[in-house]
């Protein structure tokens, strides 16, 4: 357990598992006091809660759908009236509501852009009020491949990720001089829930588009966003974790 991070607080939303549980993981492992935010199922959470705690750090579970501001703006007042400070975001929440254009619904747009990028927007406001204050932040934020190659079938999901990068580098830009740094991680295939529910051919053939030949482990995508989290001199980035499928 890093010395260094032990007092500061960091605040994951969409935490209770899979990518964000393997976050909020790896940020208590490093010291830090660890705010699992989830929308609805507390048992993931306390999944979750169980795991940070065994790691040897402190955890507030905190309920809250992030796609409506006025919830997000409470989730990160929650932070503050616990612990007084925010240090570290992680806007991990995310939802997918795939089907081809003309298929798509306007609940199908809507609800994938309130969540993946306005429940961004939403959270990094609020967040970097006493990050201010503090002269310190890290804003990590979740974004996905899609964004930067886009994807049949994926057009509400590949907009709001793409959206969370340009968010991300105005965000950087904006508030570099108060030593808050701002960057993306934008994750390939990776073991989730959806991939294990994923026919086996269809599985198959997305390992086989990638150079590594596997899918990611959610653990990898942690270690990489605790990487920009420790990269002072490191903002308006997206670091590609994705087993080589991009390559620029």
């Amino acid at each position: 357990m890093s010395t260094e991070w032990r007092e500061k607080v960091a605040l994951v939303t969409g935490g209770s598992r899979g990518i964000g549980r393997q976050i909020a993981v790896k940020l208590a492992q490093s010291g830090l006091k660890v705010v699992v935010n989830y929308r609805g199922n507390r048992e993931a959470a306390e999944t979750t809660r169980e795991a940070v705690l065994q790691s040897g750090a402190e955890c507030l579970l905190v309920s809250a759908d992030i796609s409506d501001i006025p919830q997000a703006n409470f989730l990160v007042n929650s932070v503050l009236e616990k612990w007084g400070r925010l240090d570290v975001l992680v806007n991990n929440a995310g939802i997918a509501r795939d089907t081809l254009l003309l298929r798509m619904k306007d609940d199908d747009w809507h609800d994938v852009i309130s969540t993946d990028l306005t429940g961004v927007f939403a959270c990094t406001r609020a967040a970097v009020k006493p990050m201010m204050r503090q002269r310190f932040g890290r804003i990590v934020n979740i974004a996905s491949v899609a964004g930067i190659l886009g994807n049949a079938g994926q057009a509400n999901y590949a907009a709001a990720k793409a959206g969370v990068m340009g968010f991300t580098r105005s965000v950087a830009r904006e508030m570099a001089s108060r030593n808050i740094t701002a960057n993306v991680v934008a994750p390939g295939l990776v073991e989730t829930d959806l991939t294990q529910k994923m026919a086996e051919e269809t599985l198959k053939a997305l390992v086989g588009q990638v150079p590594l030949g596997r899918a990611g482990r959610p653990e990898e995508i942690a270690d990489a966003v605790w990487y920009l989290i420790t990269a002072d001199y490191v903002t308006g980035q997206t670091l590609v974790v994705d087993g080589g499928l991009v390559m620029d």
